[in-house]
């Protein structure tokens, strides 16, 4: 089986689900790290510098190293969410999903008929993911993941309603966003306590709805308390941190070794 059908499987398999977190404008960065142990990769369109363009080049790369892909659209993009997964993209990740109008245009456009109305034309998806495309446009629902980002007051709300959503498949927990929101723009703390109770309250309204869960993390660390709470999906840090980690961490050997010598 394909990476590009297995998302939905590894969501499912009991097991907490790590990905990577790429932003920065160059499609070879994800294909790096698809050869590392993450299980998926996801490229951010949001706030990193990734464009379509980018994000295309970059999904063969990551399936070719048996990865799955998602993606983070930008802002009420819904018609890119459609041509990502024409494009080989196994999930797609909503921000600022607000209103259950904005969940409804989602899951729209990320599924076919009769759930949605996604239109025909996955071509690359089809070739990537090894099915015929008649098998391709009656499974596609099933392994195409739709998650919508809870990261406001509003979201926080009516997050049974965002759940109950023909097409949203999960939810996405920004918590930096969400930090913001409730200290009404006090500060930036994704580990506050407000936070900590709203992932504990969405995570325990996904399960019962039998819907994913997925969270950011900064650190590995963090993605390992997240992890042991129950969420299907984290992605961790972004491929800026696993940059400048990496350097520092070379450059301090570096200077201790020569100190010694």
């Amino acid at each position: 089986m394909s990476s590009v059908q297995e998302l939905g499987d590894r969501l499912r398999a009991g097991n907490p689900a790590f990905s990577a977190w790429c932003g920065l404008l160059e499609p070879g960065i994800a294909g790096l790290l698809a050869r590392e142990p993450f299980d998926a990769i996801t490229l951010d369109m949001q706030h990193g510098a990734i464009d379509l363009a980018t994000l295309i080049r970059a999904i063969p790369l990551v399936v070719a190293a048996g990865k799955p892909v998602l993606a983070r659209i930008p802002v009420g993009d819904f018609a890119t969410a459609s041509r990502l997964l024409d494009s080989g993209v196994s999930g797609i990740i909503a921000p600022m999903i607000n209103t259950v109008e904005d969940a409804r245009r989602f899951g729209r456009f990320t599924k076919f008929p009769p759930l949605g109305e996604r239109s025909w034309g996955p071509h690359a998806a089809v070739a990537l993911s090894g099915l015929s495309p008649t098998d391709y446009f009656t499974r596609a629902n099933g392994f195409s993941i739709a998650l919508a980002m809870i990261e406001t007051r509003e979201a926080l709300g009516i997050v049974d309603d965002i759940l109950a959503t023909p097409g949203v498949d999960g939810v996405f927990i920004g918590p930096a966003d969400l930090s913001i929101a409730l200290s009404n723009g006090g500060v930036v703390d994704p580990a506050s306590p407000e936070v900590e109770k709203a992932l504990d309250h969405v995570l325990a309204r996904a399960r019962a709805a039998n819907r994913f869960a997925a969270v950011y993390a900064p650190t590995g660390e963090r993605a390992a308390v997240l992890a042991r709470r129950g969420f299907d999906l984290i992605a961790i840090g972004s491929d800026i941190t696993y940059l400048r980690t990496g350097a520092a961490q070379a450059l301090a050997a570096a200077r201790a070794s020569a100190k010694g010598a």
